[in-house]
C-alpha cells in the first residue's frame, strides 16, 4: 500500500482528494487532527512515513511544508503541491500529462510536481497546440476571457456565495496581475504576456476558457479546421482530453463535465469574418483541481 498524507485536507481541494483516494485500490490515506495538524514536527514525523505528501496550502504554507520535508534527506517523501508556489520552479515537473508527448512519463519520474491552476489548463490545453504547429507566434497578443463557479475561490468566497447569496456574476483580478499568468505564459509557449480577465458565476462549480482569435492575423492565415486538427493531432490517445465539433447553436454552458476529469475543446468560427473563439469546457474541481491532483498521483505511484 502507498502511503498518502494530505497536508491541509480540510479545504476544498484537499477533501475532492480525499474524497477521489479513497476509491482508489493500493493507497492508505495518513492523517492528523487537531493542533497536529499545524505542529511543525508531527507535520515532519508523519511525512516521513509516508510516500508522497499533497500540499492543498497557501503558497507560503506549502514552501514551509517543502522545507520540512527536504530537512528529512533521502528519507523525504515525493512531494505534489497544489498551490501556486512552484508551477514555475525549477526542479519541479508540471502536473498537466497532456501537456506533450512523455510528460505523463516525466511526472512518474518526478520528486516534485506542482498541479496546474484550473485556469491555465484550460487556455494552456487551447494554445500550446498551436505554438508548436507554428499557427499562433509566440508573441501574439493573446486575450484569455474565463468563467468559473464559485467553488474555486476559497472559503470566503463560497460562505457569500451559500450563506449570503453572492452576485450572479463578477469580474475580477482586474488588476491583471493574477496569479495564473506565469505559468499560463510558460507552458502555453507564449513570450508575450497575455491579457487574462477571469471571472465568476453564481453557480457552484464547472468553466469555460475561451481565447478570440483574427484568423487572418495569424501566419499562414489559417482556418478554423486547421486550429481543430492541431489540438486533435496534440491531444490522440488522451483518454480526458477531447477535441469536441463546435455547437451549431453557437453556445456552450459551464456545468456539463461537473464531477468528471474531463476537458473539453472547440473551435467556434465565422469564416466569412475570419474570426474565431477557442473554448475549453471542464469542472474546476476535477480537471481543474483535485482530479488532477489524482491523475498525478496515480502517476508518481505508479498505480
Amino acid at each position: 500500500m502507498a502511503k498518502v498524507f494530505i497536508d491541509g485536507e480540510a479545504g476544498t481541494t484537499g477533501l475532492g482528494i480525499r474524497d477521489r483516494l479513497a476509491h482508489v485500490p493500493g493507497i492508505e490515506l495518513k492523517s492528523l487532527t487537531g493542533d497536529k495538524r499545524k505542529d511543525p514536527a508531527a507535520r515532519r514525523a508523519i511525512m516521513a512515513e509516508v510516500d508522497l505528501v499533497v500540499l492543498c496550502l497557501p503558497d507560503d504554507a506549502a514552501k514551509e511544508s517543502v522545507a520540512l520535508a527536504a530537512e528529512l534527506g533521502d528519507k523525504a517523501p515525493k512531494m505534489l503541491d497544489a498551490s501556486t508556489a512552484h508551477r514555475v520552479a525549477p526542479n519541479w515537473a508540471y502536473g498537466f500529462p497532456e501537456l506533450e508527448k512523455g510528460h505523463a512519463e516525466a511526472i512518474a519520474k518526478a520528486r516534485l510536481v506542482s498541479n496546474p491552476g484550473c485556469y491555465p489548463t484550460g487556455a494552456i490545453a487551447l494554445l500550446r497546440p498551436l505554438t508548436e504547429a507554428g499557427l499562433l507566434p509566440a508573441d501574439y497578443p493573446i486575450t484569455v476571457n474565463a468563467v468559473s463557479g464559485y467553488s474555486g475561490g476559497g472559503k470566503a468566497m463560497i460562505e457569500a456565495h451559500e450563506k449570503d447569496g453572492g452576485p450572479a456574476f463578477e469580474l475580477y483580478a482586474l488588476g491583471l496581475s493574477h496569479k495564473h499568468v506565469p505559468e499560463l505564459m510558460k507552458y502555453a509557449g507564449l513570450t508575450r504576456r497575455p491579457l487574462f480577465v477571469p471571472s465568476v458565476g453564481h453557480f457552484r462549480q464547472g468553466m469555460l476558457v475561451s481565447i478570440p482569435l483574427h484568423l487572418e492575423t495569424l501566419p499562414g492565415k489559417p482556418k478554423a479546421a486547421d486550429l481543430k486538427a492541431a489540438m486533435a493531432q496534440h491531444f490522440a490517445g488522451a483518454d480526458l482530453v477531447k477535441v469536441i465539433d463546435a455547437e451549431a447553436s453557437g453556445k456552450l454552458e459551464p456545468e456539463a463535465l461537473n464531477d468528471t476529469d474531463r476537458l473539453e475543446l472547440r473551435v467556434f468560427a465565422n469564416e466569412e469574418a475570419r474570426q474565431a473563439v477557442l473554448v475549453a469546457r471542464l469542472d474546476n474541481l476535477g480537471k481543474g483541481a483535485s482530479g488532477a491532483a489524482v491523475q498525478n498521483i496515480r502517476l508518481m505511484l505508479d498505480l
